[in-house]
């Protein structure tokens, strides 16, 4: 056993995210293992691009309210002790709502060295469509 000190936290790469988030990864397996976690902090507004990941991807939501959506139109809307699981190859995005900041812990696996295939940033229609969709 052994205490891992956190990595510092970064602000996330833009080519990736639309907004501010900051990253704060926790672990990087070592083979066998071949878990990735982060925590992730996204400002109001701020979300993810558009991605899959091979072996899938949980999310366990920590702080606030955020949205999770599909290329299939699905939405939903998670809070502060909420988990959400994306199959393998299920294109995605998850991010902040426009209220207030949302931070989850991000947990994956690798494949041959990959955890994620990031595409084209959600435009602001598709996320204004998404928070209306979840808005109570």
């Amino acid at each position: 056993m052994k205490l891992n000190n956190p990595a510092p936290t970064t602000k996330a790469p833009a080519e990736r995210f639309t907004g501010d988030v900051y990253l704060q990864p926790l672990h990087a397996g070592e083979a066998p293992s071949k878990l990735m976690a982060a925590m992730v902090h996204f400002t109001p507004g701020a979300r993810t691009n558009w991605h899959s990941h091979p072996l899938g991807q949980t999310l366990l939501c920590t702080e606030g309210a955020g949205l999770v959506g599909t290329r299939d139109g699905t939405v939903i809307l998670m809070r502060a002790g909420d988990t959400v699981h994306t199959p393998p190859g299920e294109e995605h995005w998850h991010g902040a709502t426009p209220e207030g900041l949302m931070s989850h812990l991000a947990m994956v696996e690798h494949e041959n060295g990959q955890s994620a295939t990031w595409l084209e940033p959600v435009s602001d229609a598709d996320y204004a469509a998404a928070h209306t969709q979840t808005a109570r």
